[in-house]
């Protein structure tokens, strides 16, 4: 995927921070957990299992291969890598899903050039019932949209009706779109547009009971309610500020949600849902809804005070440095 300089400066400034991306929130399950294996390097999706309690699928952005990882929350470490058979050669591999029936959704509809494939994939899986590295056979569906080629990084499969949706990646926003009503192996399957959607986004995720959405970008995100695909913006979320904030996920009983970054050894931040009884949580971390929770907001979401002023001494103490550079 494409890095811009924005994002670029996010991830300096993240590292000059020094604080690990769960360093808010409990290391332990669906409170936030680090990704410990050494191959994921690029965690670039994000799905909880809803068959193996505490277990979240992820796979690498691209470069890898045909690989995905079911990492325990508990600890942080892999016990499962499947190798995915039946398929192409994977060329930029942006987001996972858990459909009805504990199928596996993969979207290889990421696209480094800019929107400039002709088409895209979508792969689908069937969950294993065991734990356990293993070959599985995969079915490969053929994606082209209605109105030409683009770069996607979000994909949500409906838990009812398994309908799959794929969002497009723009800096002044994007869209919803809906595929078929059923994906098919032979010929192309069609999205259309069907809602706007207000973010620069990098992944998204539908609640258990489907009926909200949660878009996150780089820097902030939006909760929807889904009404049928015909999104209503309910308000913003609470995203935790990471070195290159990619993916989100709902937990399996709905009650978080959980943001994941790429880097080795990468923090998964929990935050109350939408909706969700915060005493129940991880309390102050400030989880959704529109309020302004005291904090400056980006991308349609909010970044806390504290986090923002810190931001704004390392800028300063930057740009007094390059100061003093082109001074000499």
């Amino acid at each position: 995927m494409r890095r811009p300089f924005a994002l670029l400066a996010a991830t300096l400034l993240t590292a000059a921070l020094a604080v690990p991306a769960s360093a808010a929130d409990n290391d332990d399950g669906d409170e936030g957990f680090t990704i410990n294996d050494p191959r994921i390097t690029e965690s670039s999706g994000l799905a909880a299992s809803r068959q193996h309690p505490g277990v979240y699928w992820t796979h690498n952005d691209s470069d890898d291969g045909p690989y995905l990882y079911a990492v325990d929350s508990g600890t942080g470490d892999t016990v499962a890598r499947l190798t995915l058979t039946g398929i192409g050669t994977p060329r930029d591999v942006e987001a996972i899903s858990v459909g009805p029936g504990n199928r596996l959704f993969v979207a290889d509809t990421g696209d480094n050039l800019g929107g400039t494939w002709p088409y895209v994939w979508i792969y689908e899986l069937p969950e294993p019932q065991r734990l356990q590295d293993a070959t599985v056979q995969a079915t490969q569906y053929v994606v082209k949209y209605s109105d030409g080629p683009r770069d996607a990084e979000a994909m949500v499969v409906h838990p009812k009706t398994g309908r799959v949706y794929l969002i497009d990646k723009h800096e002044d926003g994007g869209h919803l779109y809906e595929g078929p009503a059923k994906l098919s192996p032979e010929g192309d399957n069609v999205f259309r547009p069907i809602a706007p959607v207000e973010l620069w986004t990098t992944d998204a995720a539908l609640s258990p009971d489907g009926q909200d959405l949660a878009v996150r970008g780089y820097f902030g995100g939006i909760h929807y309610a889904w009404n049928g695909g015909r999104l209503q913006r309910k308000g913003r979320l609470s995203v935790p500020l990471q070195g290159q904030g990619e993916s989100v996920t709902y937990s399996a009983d709905g009650s978080r949600l959980l943001f994941g970054s790429e880097g080795e050894r990468s923090g998964v931040v929990s935050r109350p849902a939408p909706g969700a009884d915060e005493d129940g949580g991880s309390g102050s971390s400030g989880g959704s809804g529109s309020r302004a929770d005291g904090g400056a907001s980006g991308d349609g979401g909010t970044v806390k005070v504290g986090g923002a002023l810190a931001v704004a001494l390392v800028v300063a103490a930057l740009f007094g440095l390059s100061r003093r550079r082109r001074r000499g």
